[in-house]
This record gives C-alpha cells, sequence and structure tokens, in this order.
C-alpha cells in the first residue's frame, strides 16, 4: 500500500511539474502571422518575389542582432490578384518571444516583373535586394495572443517608368491594419 501511495504521489508531482511548465512557456510566448494585400494599378500583372520576412526586436538580445525570420511563405505574387480586399498570408503564425518589435523587412528576389498588354518586362531592384524592404512600426508581440499584420504594397506607386523603357521596383509598402486575437 505505501508503494501505491508513493507512486501516486510522484505521479501527481510529475503531472503537476509538467502543467507549471507548459503554462510558463506558454506565459513567454505569443503568435505572429502577416498579410499582404494591394490597390489597384493600371498593368495587367505586377509579380513580386518575396523570400522571406523578418522582425526586428527592441532590445537586440540574439544572435542575429534582434532580427528574427519569420516562417515565410516564399514565392512569386501577383499584387494585382491581391485588391478589393484580398490578402494572402506570406508569413503563418508562428510562436515568437513576448517583446517589442520595432520593424520588419521583406526580403524580395530578383523574380520581379510587370505585364503590360504588350509585353512582360523585368522589374529591377535597387538596394532592396540586399537589405530588403524595411517598415518601421513598432507593436507587441504579446503573450497569448495572436498578431496579425496587413501589409499593403502599392504596386501602382512602387512601378517607375525609366527614360529607357525599362521598369523599375521602388516599393511603396504600408501596414493597413494590425488585429490581436
Amino acid at each position: 500500500m505505501k508503494t501505491m501511495i508513493k507512486m501516486f504521489i510522484l505521479t501527481a508531482l510529475t503531472i503537476g511539474l509538467f502543467i507549471i511548465g507548459c503554462t510558463k512557456d506558454e506565459v513567454n510566448k505569443g503568435k505572429m502571422m502577416v498579410k499582404m494585400t494591394d490597390a489597384p494599378a493600371n498593368f495587367t500583372q505586377v509579380n513580386v518575389e518575396v523570400q522571406e520576412i523578418q522582425v526586428h526586436y527592441a532590445n537586440n538580445n540574439n544572435s542575429n542582432n534582434g532580427w528574427v525570420t519569420l516562417n515565410t511563405n516564399a514565392g512569386i505574387y501577383n499584387l494585382l490578384d491581391l485588391q478589393n480586399n484580398v490578402s494572402v498570408v506570406i508569413a503563418d503564425p508562428q510562436d515568437l518571444s513576448i517583446g517589442k518589435i520595432t520593424q520588419m523587412r521583406l526580403i524580395l528576389g530578383q523574380q520581379n516583373t510587370v505585364v503590360t498588354t504588350d509585353s512582360i518586362y523585368p522589374l529591377k531592384l535597387s538596394s532592396q535586394d540586399e537589405t530588403g524592404l524595411k517598415i518601421v512600426t513598432p507593436f507587441s508581440i504579446v503573450a497569448n495572443k495572436t498578431i496579425s499584420i496587413l501589409v499593403d504594397f502599392d504596386a501602382e506607386q512602387s512601378i517607375v517608368i525609366e527614360g529607357d523603357g525599362s521598369f523599375k521596383l521602388k516599393p511603396v509598402i504600408k501596414i493597413k491594419n494590425v488585429e490581436y486575437y
């Protein structure tokens, strides 16, 4: 009988410690996701290659100088498919440590094009292909909450027609909505 009581107490303690451990992790974590949308533009397609999304913590206390890479849905997105309140998830919800985020950046690839009624043209990038598109906007990762960021990539204002007839991508992007749930 004493053996059964000891086993019961040991099992109860183990379960209690497990529950406390899980609760502590949940208190120190929140979730974040990023979606993208667009305003109307005068092109047939505006294709932008998103490779990575990163966020920057205010305290810089990790090995990446405060930068954390999100679970990015890398791919080529036609911005014109994202009009009239249509959006696409470009970073799936993931656990992040609670804390203040000071900025976000989108790392673009080289597979960016604009399609007109005449042809398909490459979109040249300037420094964004190396440093990413930085969006400075403070928000916080809150315990047991998911933050959803909706970014508006304005295709019409982002395309510049150069004097030689080529096209350049000078992204105009802003935070359209921030929601916690």
